[in-house]
């Protein structure tokens, strides 16, 4: 793995995400996430070929691609990690981390990610603000949307990590970018508009300056409301979900044959659904106790 300066003592390791990472001195860093676990041997080795040690994790959030590596620190290095209350509880266990798998069943979770177990040593506070960490001063922006407990973290630097709040323009063509809540997600990069730092990491392989973020927050907005109005163009009459997310897979060509990525195309799908749904752009009825969902204002 790559790793690269972005500015002063803020880095970015290249994993299959960027992993940014803060240096307090020659020796120390903090990480803002610990990435995938079939990359922690890379990831290790590269910190380690830098002469560096995690003593603490600022986690974004908890989601495999995030936080897999939490816990190995933890007990390795005794790596202190802090995590916002949502998180903290979504990762206490399997049954609470199928709160974000959804459509996986228990015993899918428990293999593909019992790694994500683990309780923080530090909680971040639910509100913007100051919160220092190994002595350093880092700015916390809530951005809930993506997951319930997200954040963005400006580090000492003036620059903003933003996590998985906003998608790199290598990205922008994503088929079914992945939100809780898209409606929420919305606002939440609306609050990074303002900010106005030097420059911003997203974590899907992008960085990029102040003056270039105005236009890619634009962008990532207008592709959700794209994605959504693609897929109520496909309910041409009542469907149920089941029948809304074979017609998506077929218009966005996802013909996976892997159950536990299907799974994940028919979480991803209805979350665009209850987002139709709450904008009022569809309706929802019942037939013989299933759920049926329409175009609002037809028949």
């Amino acid at each position: 793995m790559e790793l690269s300066q972005v500015k002063g003592d803020t880095w970015v390791i290249e994993a299959n995400e960027l992993i940014p990472l803060y240096k307090l001195d020659e020796h120390r860093c903090i990480l803002l996430d610990t990435g995938l676990l079939e990359e922690r041997e890379e990831l290790e080795a590269t910190l380690l070929q830098a002469g560096l040690i995690p003593t603490r994790v600022l986690c974004s959030h908890a989601h495999i691609d995030h936080c897999a590596n939490n816990r190995y620190f933890q007990e390795k290095y005794g790596t202190k990690i802090a995590l916002t209350f949502p998180e903290a509880g979504m990762c206490s266990t399997l049954l609470t981390l199928k709160c974000y798998f959804l459509t996986l069943s228990p015993g899918m979770v428990e293999r593909e990610s019992a790694c994500m177990v683990h309780e923080p040593d530090y909680f971040i506070p639910p509100n913007d603000g100051p919160f220092t960490l190994g002595g350093a001063k880092f700015q916390v922006v809530q951005t809930p949307g993506h997951s319930a407990g997200h954040i963005c973290t400006i580090t000492p630097d003036d620059v903003c990590y933003t996590a998985d709040a906003v998608l790199s323009r290598e990205l922008l063509g994503a088929k079914l970018p992945y939100d809780l809540d898209h409606a929420l997600a919305k606002e939440s990069r609306e609050k990074l508009r303002g900010l106005g730092c030097a420059a911003y990491i997203m974590a899907h392989r992008g960085v990029c300056s102040g003056e270039e973020f105005g236009p890619l927050l634009d962008e990532n907005q207008a592709l959700v409301l794209r994605r959504a109005e693609e897929i109520l163009q496909l309910v041409d009459g009542p469907m149920t979900a089941s029948q809304i997310g074979e017609r998506a897979c077929l218009h966005f060509q996802l013909l996976t044959r892997r159950p536990h990525r299907s799974l994940r195309f028919e979480r991803n799908i209805r979350f665009f659904v209850e987002f139709l749904v709450d904008t009022g752009r569809m309706a929802v009825e019942c037939r013989n106790g299933v759920p049926y969902y329409r175009r609002a204002g037809e028949d």
